[in-house]
């Protein structure tokens, strides 16, 4: 009996938020990708910012499912938070798809400055159909091409099959250049460009130096040809659960470390494309006049399907 009184005294003393059970992140990266570097560096935040009221585990790798198993959870309230790329969004609406244009910006700075303009706000704003709340915008630097045969000219890539996400204007971007657009789930990619079954992928400097796709590559072309969006999100029904006050602080600090994580992906995509050229790759610098017409075919299809496309377009040019 005095054992007991005393067990009950000591989980009494214990704060609620220690007892609580802790909210989950998903998202696909591994643990080595700034994605996941970020987000654990904003769950040290929240946990302090809130006095341990909010702490949050993340869960990388893809161990909650694929991106379209975590946004169905994430709707549900299963789970609480993730950072998920626009693939799912932008095949139930085009306009999430409109970050994705081929050349739309030149350089990770540009990037960063779309993803806290007019028409990202739009977006996050109309998370809310998807029955989640929006907390901000993130990226992974500019998309390259990594492919594991010999590549001189556009026309090479024809009939190649090609690592995509199951992104639709990802996708139209590859059909444009006669190459079979191949989804794939980012932790089955290693092994499926080791031994053939893709013949190249279209992913960023990060992930070939930190992932080893380089092992494998005959040559990277640095193509800087589109940038990859990431969206910050919240179930609506976890975000109800925290206080007024915890959410102002939740989306300071998301706003915050995103924004950081924007700004270092200059020095990101630099340091591993020295990384793969003291390594021996065979980096090639190509640019828009490499693709052709296959870019501008790809805007007057997408300029019909995405009416945000022309308005981001504008604020571009602005």
């Amino acid at each position: 009996m005095f054992r007991s009184l005393a067990l009950a005294a000591i989980a009494l003393s214990i704060p609620l938020a220690v007892c609580a059970q802790p909210f989950r992140l998903g998202l696909i990266t591994p643990p080595t990708h700034q994605w996941t570097k970020t987000a654990q560096e904003i769950s040290q935040e929240i946990a302090q910012g809130t006095e341990g009221r909010v702490q949050i585990m993340v869960m990388p790798s893809g161990q909650l499912g694929n991106e379209a198993r975590i946004l169905q959870q994430v709707q549900t309230g299963a789970v609480d938070f993730a950072f998920l790329t626009g693939g799912e969004f932008a095949n139930r609406d085009p306009d999430y798809g409109v970050f994705y244009a081929p050349y739309l910006v030149s350089n990770t700075q540009e990037a960063a400055q779309i993803l806290q303009g007019g028409v990202a706000h739009t977006l996050l704003d109309r998370l809310d159909g998807f029955g989640l709340k929006g907390l901000g915008w993130g990226m992974a630097g500019m998309r390259q091409i990594v492919m594991s045969g010999p590549i001189e000219t556009r026309d090479d890539l024809r009939g190649k099959r090609i690592r995509t996400v199951p992104l639709a204007p990802e996708m139209a971007f590859w059909s444009e250049l006669g190459a079979a657009p191949t989804p794939m789930p980012l932790p089955a990619l290693y092994d499926a460009f080791a031994n053939g079954q893709i013949d190249g992928m279209q992913i960023d400097h990060e992930g070939t130096w930190t992932a080893g796709y380089w092992r494998n590559a005959k040559v990277v072309l640095n193509s800087n040809h589109m940038i990859f969006p990431m969206l910050a999100v919240a179930s609506q029904r976890s975000w109800a659960k925290i206080s007024p006050e915890d959410q102002t602080r939740i989306t300071a600090i998301m706003e915050r470390e995103l924004a950081q994580m924007n700004a270092a992906y200059a020095r990101i995509d630099a340091d591993n494309l020295a990384e793969l050229r003291q390594a021996g790759v065979d980096v090639r610098n190509v640019d828009r006049d490499w693709f052709g017409a296959a870019v501008d075919r790809w805007y007057a299809a997408w300029r019909q399907k995405a009416p945000l496309l022309t308005v981001l377009e504008q604020e571009i040019n602005e």
